[in-house]
């Protein structure tokens, strides 16, 4: 059976919306919320970025540590940032968001102990740190030049008398 190049063109040509209806992703809006970073420490802040079926209306987000706050349209979705009280408890606390159209959406927020360090971290032989140390390695260091430059004033001396 032979088919006409019209005729094949045609039944591709109507079977083309076909396959792009089945094959393309929905255009409808996720409903989330999240925060960043998702783990922080009391005190330190964190932005809020949700997404509602409309993101030209603002929301509003509550979590317990900090309390309702509102996010508003931003570049396609709903932004906010807000600061962890510094007295918060460590723990997971739910932050759920309400659209202006009922829908809502949840996510956890994870908030671990600020620990502030008792000193710096041990990164090698600490010959800039304060202590005996110091003023022996800034003695040998001066010593040292000393030494070149006396050498070198010799060096000089000796290729000019010979």
């Amino acid at each position: 059976m032979r088919t006409s190049v019209p005729a094949a063109l045609a039944a591709i040509a109507l079977a083309m919306p076909v396959v792009l209806l089945e094959s393309s992703p929905a255009l409808a809006a996720d409903v989330f919320v999240e925060t960043n970073p998702s783990t922080v420490r009391a005190g330190d802040d964190i932005g809020i970025r949700a997404s509602c079926d409309d993101n030209l209306k603002p929301a509003t987000v509550t979590a317990g540590p900090i309390g309702t706050v509102t996010v508003s349209p931003s570049y396609g979705f709903l932004t906010t940032t807000t600061r962890v009280p510094s007295a918060t408890d460590p723990g997971d606390y739910p932050v759920r968001l309400k659209c202006p159209d009922g829908k809502t959406a949840e996510n956890t927020l994870h908030v671990v102990v600020k620990v502030e360090p008792a000193r710096g971290p041990a990164t090698g032989g600490g010959g800039t740190a304060e202590g005996r140390s110091a003023p022996l390695l800034i003695g040998g260091g001066l010593a040292a030049l000393g030494a070149a430059a006396a050498l070198g004033v010799a060096a000089a001396r000796r290729r000019r008398l010979g």
